[in-house]
């Protein structure tokens, strides 16, 4: 069973082909067409680190991903806080098929998705993008949701002034003082900053201001206050939103959707602005890493093929 590094899944994971996938995933998430339970989630109080096991079958394959949840780590620039490796097996033979690095697929996944919830929630018009955050998953919002709409301002604050001026200057955006003046009048907002209660308060929101909340995961943390969710709640995942997600639970908000129900057309778009709570799902961290894997043994066919054909002559 064959390893792929970070640098080999990069070389092969493109947002043109994972935006799809992800509308694909969910979308038979939501129809039933795949056996996923809620991760099931190891602390280790003792170096403040998680560790979750999160397994899925989809259609010929299977697998799980295992990810540790270090926050820690933020403080050695040499160890992200969140790594993980991917498993694939074939669920008709149960046959291993590759093992994968599973940190750049979470990234990359997380911000598809949130790309999906801007195509069908985010005013046409929108032109104001607000990133709080200046880690990996701003850094990929960022990039993933221009493709999205036609932002002419891009914002970002996050508590470190020397880390949102260095993520301003590096992606091209302004950076500002504080999260109220980022949040004020932007169309799109994206919480992506780990935090343990609220860091998006409903006051600063417009009417139509889609918020994509990605940073808080657990059912006793909270990015949203209850005013900011005062919006048609859409998840990845009912079950699991009911059980890991405090924003939900705290707030006793009802999900109006699961994203795939709609992109199914099960539930119409909702009149009023969205709030699209992220929790992240087994099912799509195994369809990106089979999308890999698909092209890794296409490239190997076509590789074969070549030299056969060399040979031949």
């Amino acid at each position: 069973m064959e390893y792929l590094n970070e640098e080999q899944v990069r070389e092969r994971l493109t947002w043109e082909a994972l935006i799809p996938a992800m509308e694909g995933v969910l979308r038979d998430l939501s129809l039933g067409r795949i056996q996923q339970p809620v991760r099931t989630v190891l602390r280790v109080p003792e170096h403040e680190g998680i560790f979750a096991l999160m397994p899925a079958v989809y259609g010929d394959v299977m697998g799980a991903k295992f990810v540790t949840i270090y926050e820690e780590n933020a403080r050695d620039a040499k160890l992200p806080t969140h790594q993980a490796t991917i498993l694939l097996f074939s669920a008709k033979t149960g046959e291993p098929l590759a093992a994968m690095d599973g940190r750049l697929i979470t990234e990359m996944r997380t911000a598809a998705v949130s790309a999906v919830a801007t195509r069908l929630f985010a005013a046409p018009e929108a032109k104001v993008l607000a990133i709080l955050g200046s880690g990996v998953q701003a850094r990929s919002h960022v990039r993933v949701l221009r493709r999205m709409r036609a932002f002419e301002e891009v914002r970002v604050w996050s508590p470190a002034r020397d880390h949102r001026e260095r993520f301003a200057a590096e992606e091209g955006v302004q950076a500002l003082e504080s999260a109220e003046a980022a949040v004020r009048g932007a169309d799109v907002v994206v919480s992506a900053s780990s935090v343990r209660e609220p860091l998006v308060l409903g006051e600063w929101l417009g009417e139509r201001t889609l918020v994509c909340a990605v940073g808080a995961v657990g059912p006793e943390r909270r990015e949203l206050d209850d005013a900011a969710m005062r919006g048609a709640v859409v998840v990845e995942s009912r079950e699991a939103a009911m059980r890991e997600s405090g924003d939900v639970i705290g707030s006793g908000r009802e999900i109006y959707a699961e994203i795939g129900e709609i992109l199914a057309g099960l539930r119409t778009l909702p009149e009023q602005r969205a709030v699209y709570k992220s929790l992240g799902v087994a099912a799509e961290d195994l369809a990106a890493a089979a999308l890999v894997w698909g092209l890794v043994k296409r490239t190997r066919l076509d590789t074969s093929q070549i030299k056969t054909k060399v040979t031949s002559c």
